[in-house]
């Protein structure tokens, strides 16, 4: 993987990935979390969950007898799908599907949001099943592009502090505390008010 900002190092901030929950679809201030971030702008990159179009595919995958293996990929197009929703409803965000993207998103002083079909689906680590979801998927991202720090968006408050708490608790999917323990960078998690109230600062919870 190539160097995510070759030069000049000094200008450039790595970057951050905010996981927005697909539960945030439906949450009131959905709009304001987006302009919020987008306001910020660089070093973020935002990952949409796949929210009711994942849904759909979830339930459309007994009615016709559908792989895991399809499923997933589906689930990653519903994802994608989410992330032009939410550039629809903020376009100041930028699409990017690739770290070059990122970077040069970042470069204009942007936030970007991530496009995950032309990586995810190209990979060979990620298990094709539902045991994996966007949380990891934002988790690998953060490895991928060597991102600073990892803060997943939930519409309700976590009870735990690690992710093996919140994977217990089904805050999570199973593979997350996985996917984070490769990921040297503080792993988060925070609502949409928290977000709103810290966006000038940190994203920490």
């Amino acid at each position: 993987m190539p160097d995510l900002y070759p030069t000049p190092r000094a200008a450039f901030r790595r970057p951050e990935i905010v996981k927005l929950g697909g539960s945030l679809v439906s949450h009131p201030r959905l709009t304001a979390v987006l302009e919020a971030l987008a306001e910020r702008g660089a070093p973020l990159v935002l990952v949409a969950g796949g929210g009711p179009l994942a849904d759909g595919v979830r339930a459309l995958q007994p009615r016709l007898s559908l792989s895991d293996a399809a499923c997933h990929r589906m689930a990653i197009l519903a994802m994608e799908q989410t992330a032009h929703a939410f550039a629809d409803l903020m376009p100041s965000l930028v699409l990017a599907d690739n770290p070059d993207a990122i970077a040069q998103a970042h470069g204009e002083g942007r936030a970007a949001l991530w496009l995950p079909a032309r990586m995810a689906l190209a990979a060979r680590d990620l298990p094709e099943s539902w045991e994996l979801t966007s949380d990891s998927l934002a988790a690998w991202l953060a490895v991928e592009i060597h991102a600073a720090r990892l803060t997943l968006v939930k519409s309700l408050p976590t009870g735990g502090a690690t992710p093996d708490e919140w994977a217990r608790a089904g805050l999570t999917d199973p593979l997350f505390p996985a996917f984070a323990a490769r990921f040297a960078g503080p792993v988060e998690v925070t609502t949409p008010e928290a977000l709103l109230a810290g966006t000038k600062g940190s994203l920490a919870a």
